[in-house]
């Protein structure tokens, strides 16, 4: 008999839709949803030993390293006693390693969005800060450039959606993720769908899990 526990990993570049996508997936299959960032905004929070070894990185703009990362991960997946889904771990070969060795994977998803959409999506994006609501000069505009709807206030370009930064940013995980990627590939558990749009990608997607999960069910 199939083993009824999915594990599997969503893989996808900051501005990518990834979060969108995870969501989804969530809420159609049943899952549980391990997200590493949320992970460590919580323990950084809580001020838990992770989250304070987590920070001093943090605090230097550094990554935290693999060991602080796979402890903190490999931890919070024992305690899911249900098919579950992993986003923004691993991002190293080390760390897919170490994963696959405590949790071995089912299935890993990969979001295969052209940086160039990316940069569009994200360079053009800015925000009112203090009620966090997204515009964008081209698919969502204010109605008075620069202006927020609602308050009349200034809006805002993150830091992280500055050309200078998403640029940085993607070559960053670019690098990162391809050996992962690869790692994951040789396993023969990896599928990647392309596309511009996450309304677009879903559906494919959603043909793929629908008979994957037959194994599960």
């Amino acid at each position: 008999m199939s083993r009824q526990v999915l594990r599997m990993l969503l893989l996808g570049a900051p501005g990518s839709g990834k979060g969108t996508i995870a969501s989804r997936i969530v809420r159609d299959y049943g899952l549980l949803h391990l997200s590493s960032g949320d992970l460590l905004r919580a323990q950084l929070a809580a001020g838990t030993e992770a989250g304070l070894k987590a920070k001093s990185y943090i605090d230097e703009g550094s990554l935290v390293p693999d060991g602080p990362m796979v402890e903190l991960i490999v931890g919070e997946l024992k305690k899911m006693d249900k098919s579950w889904l992993l986003d923004g771990f691993p991002r190293t070969v080390v760390q897919a390693e170490e994963l696959q060795k405590h949790h071995a994977l089912d299935l890993v998803l990969n979001l295969d969005v052209p940086f160039a959409t990316i940069r569009e999506r994200l360079e053009k994006r800015w925000i009112h800060s203090p009620s966090g609501r997204v515009y964008h000069t081209e698919w969502n505009p204010p109605k008075s450039p620069g202006i927020d709807d609602v308050t009349g206030e200034a809006l805002i370009q993150r830091e992280d959606d500055k050309p200078a930064t998403v640029t940085a940013r993607l070559q960053h995980y670019g690098n990162l993720t391809t050996p992962v990627l690869e790692f994951y590939d040789k396993l023969k558990i990896l599928t990647s769908f392309h596309g511009t749009e996450s309304n677009v990608i879903y559906p494919k997607m959603q043909e793929f899990m629908d008979e994957f999960m037959k194994k599960y069910q």
